[in-house]
């Protein structure tokens, strides 16, 4: 229950009580509840979901929907979104992109990656089926959170001083096989076949991440697993959509 506790006080900004001892590599231990934090957070969508749906036409339910989202996370993994754009497409080596991303200004770059990433996200969530809707906004969240310790998994990180090298520390085997045993009956649960598609999708994406950045920058840092979720929720709206496309064609 302690290491649940620290993973939501990291990954939202709800007012949780702090655990009263904290050991160096209680922050890796506790990303083997990252899907499980992620999936109470989904929860808060969609008690918000069934709260508005009777009020708000759905176009601007789920907007508020994914403000909800955002505030939830206070904006932590928007950042690091735009902070990678503005890395990506900054001119030079390895030191470089870090200083970009540490530079906390956000470039023309990091601007637009984030708006078309909230675009897509939200015209993704609106395109998704109203039976599926609220499985969706309770497994979404989860999975972005597991895609988050695949990317922190046997990584090492870009620099010394960061945040995502807190996360390293205590961070194992058991944590990832733990994580994988909570997440799959969490999608299963939510969304059948087409949740194990998409947990597929943000699994093969954040595998895809982390090989990038270690070639690119030696490892990974708080920035990246930021961005990593955020792109993970859009790809598995995405998924989502596809499949269930695709299985009604069938």
């Amino acid at each position: 229950m302690r290491h649940l506790l620290l993973a939501l006080q990291f990954l939202t900004i709800l007012p949780l009580p702090s655990p009263k001892q904290c050991a160096a590599e209680d922050l890796g231990r506790s990303t083997a509840w990252f899907p499980l934090a992620g999936f109470l957070i989904g929860g808060l969508l969609w008690l918000a979901d069934l709260a508005l749906a009777p009020i708000f036409p759905r176009q601007l339910t789920d907007a508020l929907l994914v403000t909800l989202l955002a505030l939830i996370t206070g904006g932590l993994h928007l950042d690091g979104l735009a902070d990678v754009c503005d890395g990506l497409a900054a001119r030079g080596d390895k030191q470089r992109f870090l200083e970009v991303m540490k530079d906390s200004r956000v470039g023309a770059i990091g601007v637009t990656g984030l708006m078309l990433g909230l675009l897509i996200k939200y015209a993704a969530l609106l395109a998704v089926p109203m039976d599926l809707k609220r499985p969706v906004l309770l497994a979404v969240p989860a999975l972005a959170r597991f895609a988050q310790l695949v990317v922190l998994a046997g990584s090492r990180s870009a620099r010394p001083d960061g945040l995502g090298s807190a996360f390293l520390v205590g961070l194992g085997p058991s944590q990832l096989v733990l994580a994988t045993a909570t997440i799959l009956p969490l999608a299963w649960f939510s969304l059948q076949f087409t949740g194990l598609v998409a947990w597929l999708v943000v699994t093969l994406w954040a595998l895809l991440t982390r090989w990038y950045f270690t070639r690119r920058l030696g490892g990974i840092s708080g920035d990246i697993v930021g961005c990593t979720s955020e792109l993970a929720e859009l790809l598995a709206l995405l998924a989502v959509v596809a499949t269930t496309a695709i299985l009604t064609r069938i």
